[in-house]
């Protein structure tokens, strides 16, 4: 049995976080027992339960959540859609598939709450961008047809490989952790204005989440507070916002040994959206609309 060491916030909430606020971006690692993890895993997490889930997002006054299928379980979304079954009605899933998937396998994960695909290759995955490219394009096609979207945990430079194929998407496009972008490089290293470009034209979203994956400023990553004004100034309504709880260390490591969670406090990091977000109305577009209309909240 793998200790449930699952982060709390200790920090409190700084301003009024609106009605139904969406925490767009976290993962569950259930009892390894019940949801074994994938041998070709690069990493071996702690536990995460819904309990301890629901326990964050009440200090942060936060009401919906999207649970993201993690790397270490491959293709298997069973612990992902635990957690939205135990989290009810206010939780919406983000499932990892492959080309062995059926419609009728497709249609159960929507009727269970999934409203997207996640592609990763950053933690997992080619990370040729002509390879991105085609597991992208494939992936779209497959999906064509559904109210869904598809999400990418990618690096900036690899941006503008897919940047055509985001525009010729027939589903949206979620990226994740600032698309990738790193604080050091600023708002002009390759792959960020692209990314700003695919924002701006409402074909693409980004999440502004996992500020402590682009900078290494901690406790308050100053550095990324250009990123984020920089995305929010291209397009309101294509912005999101999420935690990454519970902060999995996904650097690679030798098999079974457990990568305990990174020390993130989600208080301290949630104050940091009205100093990239000053106006109330904004962040509600953030933290309310843009969930609701992209999860069918």
């Amino acid at each position: 049995m793998i200790a449930a060491k699952a982060p709390q916030p200790t920090t409190k909430v700084n301003f009024d976080v609106p009605r139904h606020a969406c925490d767009c971006h976290t993962h569950m690692f259930g009892d390894p027992k019940q949801f074994p993890f994938s041998p070709t895993r690069s990493y071996t997490p702690e536990l995460a339960l819904p309990a301890e889930m629901l326990a964050v997002h009440r200090a942060l006054h936060i009401e919906r959540v999207v649970v993201v299928t993690p790397s270490v379980y491959g293709t298997d979304n069973s612990a992902t859609l635990h957690a939205i079954k135990a989290l009810g009605r206010t939780a919406r899933g983000v499932a990892v598939i492959d080309d062995r998937i059926t419609d009728r396998d497709l249609d159960a994960l929507a009727r269970a709450g999934i409203r997207g695909v996640r592609i990763n290759v950053a933690t997992a995955g080619p990370t040729d961008p002509a390879a991105v490219r085609r597991r992208f394009e494939a992936t779209a096609g497959r999906l064509k047809g559904r109210n869904w979207h598809i999400q990418i945990y990618t690096n900036a430079a690899a941006i503008p490989a897919i940047k055509d194929a985001v525009l010729d998407s027939p589903l949206p496009v979620v990226f994740d952790h600032f698309g990738g972008a790193q604080a050091a490089l600023g708002i002009t290293q390759p792959g960020f204005t692209e990314l700003i470009e695919l924002v701006r034209s409402g074909k693409a979203y980004v999440k502004i989440s996992g500020a402590y994956r682009a900078s290494t400023r901690a406790p308050g990553y100053p550095d990324v507070a250009p990123l984020a004004k920089a995305l929010i100034a291209a397009n309101q309504d294509r912005i999101l916002w999420g935690t990454d709880w519970p902060h999995p260390d996904s650097s690679r490591r030798p098999a079974g040994e457990i990568a305990p969670f990174l020390p993130i406090d989600d208080g301290y990091l949630l104050n940091e959206l009205p100093l990239w977000a000053p106006d109330a109305a904004l962040r509600e577009t953030i933290l309310v609309r843009n969930p609701a209309r992209l999860y069918e909240f």
